[in-house]
C-alpha cells in the first residue's frame, strides 16, 4: 500500500513538472518574439543595417524567423524533444555548447555561495539564540536587517567601487586574469567580491529565521522540563532544540534556491562574471531566442525541481500534509 502511495506520488509530481515546463517554454517563446528589437543584430551585426529587404528575408527564413510564431514554436518543440536547441545567434554554436563553457562558474560562485549562506546562517542563529536578549544580539540583528535590505546590484555596486577602483586590491570582473591559466588563488581572488555580495545579502535573511525557529523551540514545555531536570543550556540547544528544527531547515534551504540563484544570476551580471547569470542578460539583450529558451528551461527546471523537494520534505516531516491532500482530493472527487 505504502509503495503504491509512494509510486503514485512521484508520478503525480513528475506531471507537474513536465507541465510546468511546457507551460513555461510556451510563455518565454512568445513572450521574447513579441519583445521589441531585431535577432538578426545578434546574428549578422552591424551588417543588418545594409542588408537590402531581399537579403533581410533570406536571413530570416535562414533563421527559421520567417514563419508565424505558433509554427516556429512548434518546430522548436520538435527538434527540443529530440534534443535539439538550436545555435546561439550570438555566439554561432549550439546552445548546450555555450551553457556548458558556463556552467562551472554559476555552479561555483553559487553553489560556494549556498553552503557559506546556510552553513553561515545556522550558527548566527545559534548564537543568537544563546545570547538572545543581550547587546550583541541586538546589534547583529539591527545590522543583519541592514544588510539584508540593500538590493544585491547596488552592493556589487559599491564594492567595486570600495575595493577595484578606490582601494584596488580586487578585481572587478572576470572569473580569472585574461590570458591566465585560471588557477586556484586567482579564481578564488575574482570570487572574492561577487561572492560577498551573494552572502552577505541573503545571510541574516535565513540566519533570522533559524533564531526565531530556535526560540521558538526553546520556549516549548519539554525544554521546560530538560531545564527542570538541570539539563545545561548548551545541551539543550544543540541537541534537543536543534534537533527538532534541522527538518524544517532542510526544507527552507530548497524552498531557498529560488532565491539565491537569482540573486546570483544578478550578481554575475553586474561583475561581468562569465556564468548564466551574465548568459542571461546578453541573451535577452540580444533577442538570442534559442540561448534564451534553454537558459530559462534550465533555470525553471531547478527552481520547480527545488519546490517539488521542499514539498517531499514538509510532508516526510509532517505526514499531516499528506492525510489533508489526500482528504481534500477525496472531497474534490465526490463534490
Amino acid at each position: 500500500m505504502k509503495k503504491n502511495k509512494m509510486i503514485c506520488s512521484i508520478g503525480q509530481k513528475t506531471l507537474v513538472f513536465c507541465a510546468s515546463i511546457f507551460l513555461l517554454s510556451i510563455f518565454v517563446f512568445f513572450v521574447a518574439r513579441l519583445a521589441p528589437g531585431d535577432p538578426l543584430e545578434a546574428y549578422y551585426g552591424d551588417r543588418v543595417e545594409r542588408m537590402s529587404v531581399q537579403e533581410r528575408m533570406r536571413a530570416e527564413m535562414r533563421l527559421g524567423l520567417h514563419d508565424p510564431i505558433a509554427v516556429q514554436y512548434g518546430r522548436w518543440l520538435e527538434n527540443a524533444a529530440a534534443g535539439d536547441f538550436g545555435i546561439s545567434y550570438k555566439y554561432k554554436m549550439p546552445v548546450e555548447e555555450v551553457i556548458e563553457s558556463r556552467v562551472q562558474n554559476t555552479l561555483l560562485l553559487g553553489g560556494l555561495g549556498f553552503l557559506l549562506i546556510f552553513g553561515g546562517a545556522l550558527l548566527l542563529g545559534i548564537f543568537c539564540t544563546w545570547q538572545e536578549g543581550k547587546w550583541l544580539d541586538r546589534l547583529i540583528c539591527q545590522v543583519g536587517t541592514i544588510t539584508c535590505a540593500i538590493p544585491e546590484f547596488w552592493l556589487a555596486l559599491v564594492l567595486i567601487l570600495v575595493f577595484s577602483v578606490e582601494l584596488r586590491l580586487l578585481p572587478s570582473s572576470g572569473a580569472y586574469d585574461v590570458g591566465g591559466s585560471g588557477s586556484i588563488g586567482d579564481r578564488a581572488v575574482h570570487l572574492v567580491l561577487p561572492m560577498t555580495a551573494v552572502v552577505v545579502n541573503h545571510l541574516w535573511y535565513y540566519a533570522y529565521m533559524i533564531r526565531n525557529k530556535m526560540l521558538e523551540e526553546v520556549r516549548e514545555e519539554y525544554i521546560l522540563l530538560a531545564k527542570a531536570k538541570g539539563l545545561g543550556r548548551e545541551r539543550i540547544l544543540l541537541v534537543h532544540a536543534l534537533r527538532n528544527v534541522l527538518p524544517s531547515y532542510l526544507s527552507l534551504m530548497a524552498i531557498s534556491v529560488p532565491h539565491i540563484l537569482g540573486g546570483t544570476y544578478v550578481v554575475e551580471a553586474v561583475f561581468s562574471y562569465p556564468g548564466i547569470g551574465t548568459l542571461f542578460y546578453e541573451s535577452a539583450r540580444f533577442q538570442d531566442y534559442n540561448l534564451l529558451m534553454l537558459i530559462c528551461l534550465l533555470s525553471g527546471a531547478v527552481v520547480i525541481l527545488s519546490n517539488l523537494l521542499a514539498q517531499g520534505i514538509n510532508e516526510a516531516i509532517d505526514p499531516r500534509m499528506r492525510s489533508t491532500a489526500f482528504v481534500e482530493k477525496n472531497q474534490e472527487v465526490k463534490s
